[in-house]
């Protein structure tokens, strides 16, 4: 009996049990999980950075995938079928610099209208059209009794095929399709060997353009040892070419697993060396940058133009749906100057070599979380969807057309109108793509934002090239595109196209012939009775690809933690000092003391309109007047603040209020601090007088101020940092390197604290306030540690080489205007930042027996 029932049990079992199973599966599926259609990719190492994100590998047939990577270029068509969830690893267009013959045609012509910047490419001929140029461009080396040696490449070849050197051009034929280029025959040798570098470069959108630079790379080494071109060695390939493809079947390749021997090394590795012999790395870097940037604005108006192609119905600055990461070839001559040799829009994955591993695996893993692919996309783009298909069949949300015959009076509404909506996607735009720098600023990894650069200047110069190129690739054609590139609404800001959009409503109030809404905060009637805790509000964070952050140790939360506060600080704390108060009057502007403690008077239900200012804008922050000078500040009743708001025409409405969140903000700011007797800070009863009697006084304590080394005393702590000065022409190159490339943004962050925890204390002891974060000079002073962290440090390093963009330009192009005490106390904040640097690095530099170089002890405060 046992023998018969129990196959019976076991046929009746198992395939519910694997049902269940399956259906769980599924249902986590459903429930949010992301996918990749890796089919097209030939490298393991796609396929571990994908495991090692999270996603699920799809089907090879399944095109609904959040992630489709492939190794070769996608058809246009392919792109244009893909949903706005979808990401794919190539651009339409991407071949106009990614060929040699497109590239040497399209830099051809930005050399004829920019041959200052773009002095970059080797002097290059295309066969057969350029044939001629080239013959005549040999006759009259002749006639100089020079020669030169050319190498030849077929147009669209790749991996080192079919090049070869020549010495007599002569003797080339004008029938093939090939690439000639002078050869640089004056290269940086290491160790005697030729060398390129293949830099790594994510670009994630093209609407607007943003381009990120991997801080890694490889150093790929020719086989023999290099001698000047001549008769008798044009045809060693391996000395003159250094292609791994060509190098690697020489016997004397060298696999060492090591990272400074070896025929392939890091780029990490190349600037230590470059640190050693005492060269500029921060140099090196920028040359790079500014050499990658300005071939992709080459290539900009090419694929923008087919993305939009592909894309008609997408609006613009909308989630791109491609990305790329490309493989630049550059070259460094004996001067360190970076010749471009060609780009890769396929760049090679293969992981032959532990540096392959390391540094390729580093390129994808950062780029797909700099992507940030969520589990929502897919619902929120149907949803998306759905509200789009909703409005066009009940003709909601667009301006109506103007019928033949309409008046003057319809006319201008109907212009109002549609000015109206035009801001209002701008702004939208804006907002998302404020949205997407938070996201990027925390998950850069090893990547390096290089466009839009930090930089004012350097971005006033990208944008005039980036004009130039469309003048010059799209002239007489792609109209709408061309006019869109000129929008000035594309170069405002959040706060000046809400300026704008309030303007709109007074014009549309006066030709309404409406009475004219109250503008700024509800009047204060009376004070609160109690000041109950406000309820903490939910923090909505978006989903997350993966749950690599879980990782994250527990100082770097707190990092994190300190730099939303910080950039919150920075967001809402604004004072508008006194002297400016005629000058506002004239504008139509009220003379408001911000205040991060100031009470809230509008609430996020009190708005009438969409449009509501984020945090980002000063002036969404409530606003509590001050009284005049010497009087006790107390609470303004109904009337008075209804007058002041009648007098005050330029204030604003309430549909253009701040958003839910900064309100919710600000209420809970102020939560801990109202009474029934009036709550005004202490801080707000301080007169001018007192202020900068205090000032002074703090000014004093702060210039008391000074780093020691540990372990030593102030004097000798002294002579460390004079003694590096004095030497700074060994130390600058090591001392670049370690802040810039060292050290992370959370370590950086960490030695500017040393000096913020003992001014945040030099404040609270002279200005007696509990809370100092209300203090304007706080605030300032914040202000000032943001900027000497800006662009992953360099804000700070610009101030040792007196270049770049200073702090004190920076301020000076703010609207307040500094007192000699407040720049005084900050010039001397920014002397004790660098000394503090050059006391970690030399501590750091003295620790041996720490693997990163630094004792456990460096970022301690009390030193």
């Amino acid at each position: 009996d046992n023998r018969g029932t129990a196959p019976l049990t076991l046929s009746s079992e198992l395939p519910y049990q694997s049902t269940i199973k399956r259906k769980v599966r599924k249902k986590k599926k459903k429930n949010g999980v992301i996918t990749a259609n890796i089919a097209g990719t030939k490298y393991e190492i796609v396929r571990i950075v994908i495991q090692e994100m999270g996603f699920v590998k799809t089907r090879d047939e399944d095109e609904t995938a959040n992630l489709i990577w492939s190794d070769c270029a996608v058809q246009q068509e392919k792109i244009a079928e893909l949903q706005n969830y979808q990401r794919i690893n190539h651009f339409p267009g991407m071949g106009e610099i990614c060929r040699k013959d497109f590239l040497a045609r399209n830099m051809t012509k930005m050399i004829k209208s920019q041959p200052q910047e773009y002095s970059f490419i080797p002097r290059t001929w295309i066969f057969p059209a350029e044939y001629t140029q080239f013959q005549n461009y040999v006759k009259e080396l002749k006639k100089k009794r020079r020669q030169k040696t050319f190498i030849v490449k077929p147009a669209n070849g790749a991996m080192g095929h079919g090049i070869s050197l020549i010495r007599n051009g002569e003797k080339l034929q004008a029938q093939d399709h090939l690439i000639v280029q002078e050869y640089l025959d004056k290269p940086f040798l290491m160790e005697g060997y030729k060398f390129d570098l293949r830099v790594y470069i994510l670009v994630t959108s093209c609407d607007p353009l943003k381009i990120f630079l991997y801080h890694d790379g490889l150093v790929r080494m020719g086989t023999e040892k290099y001698h000047p071109p001549s008769d008798s060695n044009l045809s060693q390939l391996y000395m003159h070419l250094t292609n791994y493809s060509v190098n690697k079947h020489n016997e004397h390749f060298e696999r060492d697993e090591t990272e400074d021997k070896g025929s392939k090394r890091s780029i990490k590795w190349f600037t230590e060396f470059l640190e050693t012999n005492n060269l500029d790395v921060s140099k090196f870097w920028s040359d790079i940058s500014e050499l990658v940037v300005k071939t992709l604005i080459v290539a900009e108006p090419h694929v923008l133009h087919a993305y939009r192609m592909c894309r008609p119905g997408q609006a613009p600055g909308s989630d791109s749906v491609c990305f790329e990461v490309l493989g630049f070839d550059i070259l460094l001559d004996r001067k360190l100057k970076p010749w471009l040799l060609e780009i890769n829009r396929a760049p090679s994955f293969g992981t032959d070599q532990k540096i392959d591993y390391v540094v390729k695996k580093g390129v994808l893993l950062n780029a797909l979380k700099l992507l940030n692919i969520r589990t929502s996309d897919k619902r929120k783009n149907l949803a998306q969807q759905k509200a789009e298909a909703q409005k066009r069949l009940y003709g909601q949300g667009s301006v109506k057309k103007l019928l033949p015959g309409s008046s003057d009076w319809e006319k201008q509404r109907h212009t109002l109108e549609r000015r109206k909506q035009e801001l209002k996607e701008r702004l939208a735009q804006v907002r998302k793509q404020i949205s997407k720098e938070e996201h990027e600023n925390r998950h850069m990894g090893n990547y390096r934002r290089i466009y839009p650069p930090d930089d004012k200047t350097l971005l006033e110069k990208y944008e005039s090239l980036l004009a130039t190129a469309f003048q010059t690739f799209l002239s007489g054609r792609a109209a709408s595109l061309q006019r869109e590139m000129n929008n000035p609404l594309k170069r405002m800001k959040e706060e000046d196209i809400l300026d704008l959009l309030e303007q709109c409503e007074i014009d549309d109030e006066k030709l309404t012939g409406k009475c004219p809404k109250q503008r700024g905060p509800k009047p204060l009637c009376s004070m609160p009775e109690s000041a109950h805790s406000l309820r903490k509000p939910k923090n909505h964070s978006s989903d997350s690809s993966c749950d690599s952050d879980s990782s994250v140790s527990e100082s770097g939360e707190e990092t994190e933690k300190e730099d939303h506060n910080e950039k919150t600080e920075k967001k809402v704390s604004y004072d508008v000092e006194e002297n400016k108060y005629k000058s506002l009057e004239r504008s139509g502007k009220l003379n408001n003391h911000f205040s991060k403690e100031s009470p809230s008077y509008s609430s996020p239900t009190s708005s009438t309109g969409p449009i509501r200012r984020s945090v980002s804008c000063p002036r969404s922050i409530s606003i509590l007047t001050m009284q005049s000078q010497g009087a006790e500040p107390r609470p303004f009743s109904a009337k008075a603040a209804l007058q002041m708001q009648r007098t005050a025409s330029g204030n604003r409405s309430h549909s253009l209020s701040r958003s839910p969140s900064s309100a919710r903000f600000s209420q809970t700011a102020t939560s801990g601090t109202m009474n029934s007797s009036g709550s005004e800070s202490l801080l707000q009863q301080k007169t001018k007088e007192q202020e900068v009697a205090l000032t002074k006084e703090t000014l004093l304590r702060i210039n008391d101020l000074k780093v020691r080394f540990p372990g030593k005393t102030n004097e000798e702590s002294e002579l460390i940092i004079e003694d590096i000065m004095d030497n700074w022409k060994y130390h600058k190159t090591k001392v670049s390197s370690y802040w810039l490339v060292k050290l992370d943004s959370a370590k950086q962050r960490k030695v500017l604290d040393i000096v913020r925890t003992s001014v945040r204390a030099v404040l609270q002891h002279v200005w007696k306030a509990p809370d100092i974060e209300n203090l304007h000079l706080y605030r300032l002073f914040n202000r000032l540690f943001n900027r000497l962290l800006w662009s992953h440090g360099q804000g700070l390093w610009n101030c040792f080489c007196n270049s770049g963009s200073s702090w004190e330009a920076t301020f000076s192009k703010g609207s307040e205007a500094l007192t000699p005490e407040q720049l005084q106390c900050c010039q001397r904040i920014v002397q004790l930042c660098k000394h503090c640097l050059l006391v970690v690095y030399k501590h750091s530099s003295d620790a041996r027996g720490s693997p990163t170089g630094m004792s456990h002890h460096w970022d301690d405060t009390r030193y």
